[in-house]
Parts: C-alpha cells; sequence; structure tokens
C-alpha cells in the first residue's frame, strides 16, 4: 500500500527524545518502503532558518516555513517526522490548519529529566542565565491539550515509542500493519 501523506508533528522540551524517536521511525519506515522525510529542528534552523533567532515572531516564521515544506512533502504522499520544540500552542494550531493530514505527538518529559539527559550542557547555561529565550527555563513550554498521541520517553525507551508510534500511524491508514502485527 502506497503511504497517504502526514506530518507527524513531534513537540517537546529539548532533550525529550524528539529527534532520537524520529531518527529511528525514520529508519523502520525505510525498512517499509514508505517515503519519509524528518525536517529536525537543529537541522532546519542551520539550513532552511538560519536567519532566525528564538524569540516568540522568529518562532512563528520558523513554523510558518517548516509547515510550507511540511505542507508539500504531505501532499505528494510523503509522512514527514518534524521534531521541533514549537512551544507555543498557537504554532501547533497554525500548522495543524495549513497541513490537511496532521498528527501531533506530545513527546513528554519532565523539565530535570530533560536537563539531566543534556550533554550539550545548555540547560545548565540557560539556568545561569546565559541563554535567553530557553524553552521550559526562560521562556515557557505549552503542552499540547489533545495530541493524537503522547510518547512518555521518561518511561519508555525508544523502540516502545517509536513502536507505539507506528502502531498509531497503521491504526489510522497512514501505513500497512507488518504482517503478523497490527490492527
Amino acid at each position: 500500500m502506497r503511504s497517504k501523506g502526514v506530518a507527524v508533528w513531534l513537540t517537546g522540551l529539548s532533550g525529550s527524545g524528539k529527534t532520537t524517536i524520529a531518527k529511528k521511525a525514520e529508519t523502520k519506515l525505510i525498512q517499509r518502503g514508505q517515503p519519509v522525510q524528518r525536517l529536525d529542528g537543529d537541522v532546519v534552523r542551520a539550513r532552511l532558518t538560519k536567519d532566525l533567532g528564538f524569540s516568540q515572531a522568529d518562532r512563528f516564521t520558523q513554523v510558518e516555513r517548516v509547515t510550507y515544506v511540511a505542507e508539500l512533502l504531505t501532499y505528494h504522499g510523503i509522512i514527514v517526522l518534524a521534531s521541533l520544540i514549537s512551544p507555543y500552542r498557537e504554532l501547533r494550531a497554525y500548522a495543524r490548519h495549513h497541513i490537511p493530514s496532521f498528527v501531533e505527538v506530545y513527546v513528554r518529559c519532565p523539565l530535570e529529566e530533560c536537563a539531566k539527559r543534556d550533554v550539550k550542557g545548555l540547560y545548565a547555561r540557560a539556568f545561569q542565565g546565559e541563554i535567553p529565550h530557553f524553552t521550559g527555563v526562560s521562556d515557557p513550554y505549552e503542552e499540547p491539550e489533545n495530541p493524537e498521541l503522547i510518547l512518555d520517553t521518561q518511561w519508555e525507551t525508544v523502540d516502545e515509542s517509536v513502536e507505539k508510534l507506528l502502531r498509531y500511524l497503521e491504526r489510522q491508514g497512514y501505513i500497512s500493519p507488518t504482517e503478523g502485527e497490527g490492527a
């Protein structure tokens, strides 16, 4: 079965596991012959939105651009794995409004756990006030109110989270169940 295009929008704090889950899900989808494209927040910032900072206005512009790209890709049947902090509900609502097939996935992890995972030391610097507009520390993160899926990475392994995501996509008809599994 050819996949239906869908934007899987992974949102959560820095260090919650969005990129890790998206990379592993990408690998699994490719193995299943599905057309997939990852849009990772760090990569997008380095290539598509390097002119932007982290103010609320700049974050909105970033989401506008990613939404446009995701909309085009999903139109052509691509499964888009967009892993962006996208901290404001308004930003995610914008993406949902403009992308016909949209799945909001909340990658939930407490701030304290994300800070423990931070190998770059960004949280430590943010707690000391060295990094302005750091989501969860000096800028808010608005948790999704009604995401289609919640992946709780404090308690789930990466493999468990990826399986939950793939099963959700199967149940919604975006991908076929693997033989002997699913449905």
